[in-house]
């Protein structure tokens, strides 16, 4: 069972990667987008870090959708409603739960991914991070239904996360600023889709580690 303390955890690691990548993420985006993801995605994590002690922890639902309140509000640019959204999406899934099963996360990611089509207004193949946030749900889904402990679905996530945010290099970008740009944005991958295997990376690791 997923505790609040595991969604805390799960929760500071992100925010840490966030500032920590700051830099490489910006590169990422400078290639065929606006150079800004980086410095968007760790402003807003800069603050949840700073009001980490003062979020509600009535549940691990009430205080994801604190957090995306947060973030939602000092996260710049089309990341802050698309990552706010995520947040707040998967926590009102899991508003009025003690503990979440895995089936649980999993729909609460799930939610996270019908927000973000929703505020995006992308699907999958049109290079955005869902090209390879979904994949990774789906592994992370097929990991638990198998039985596979938490570390063990982590890391397998992780390895889908990689694998297709590199995939994304291969496509036309559909969307956001770097849909501007039209057949120039293949060959690079997508900024947004390869944060999230970064993200999912670090937090296999440091679940490892606790």
């Amino acid at each position: 069972m997923t505790t609040q303390e595991d969604v805390e955890f799960v929760v500071r690691n992100v925010a840490e990667t966030a500032c920590e990548q700051e830099d490489y993420f910006c590169q990422l985006d400078s290639v065929v987008g606006d150079g800004d993801f980086g410095y968007s995605l760790a402003r807003g994590f800069e603050r949840v870090l700073q009001e980490w002690d003062d979020y509600d922890r009535s549940d691990p639902g009430i205080f994801l959708m604190k957090v995306a309140k947060t973030i939602m509000s000092r996260v710049g640019g089309t990341s802050g409603p698309i990552w706010g959204t995520a947040f707040l999406r998967a926590g009102s899934t899991l508003k009025g739960h003690d503990e979440a099963s895995g089936a649980d996360v999993v729909e609460a990611l799930r939610a996270s991914v019908v927000g973000i089509k929703a505020r995006g207004q992308a699907e999958l193949g049109e290079k955005t991070l869902l090209d390879s946030l979904v994949p990774a749900i789906d592994t992370l889904e097929a990991e638990m239904a198998g039985g596979a402990g938490t570390a063990d679905s982590l890391a397998a996530m992780a390895v889908t996360a990689r694998q297709t945010a590199e995939a994304t290099a291969a496509l036309q970008a559909r969307r956001g600023r770097a849909s501007y740009t039209g057949e120039r944005s293949i060959g690079s991958v997508d900024a947004g889709a390869m944060g999230v295997a970064v993200f999912i990376e670090k937090l296999a690791q440091a679940w490892q580690r606790r």
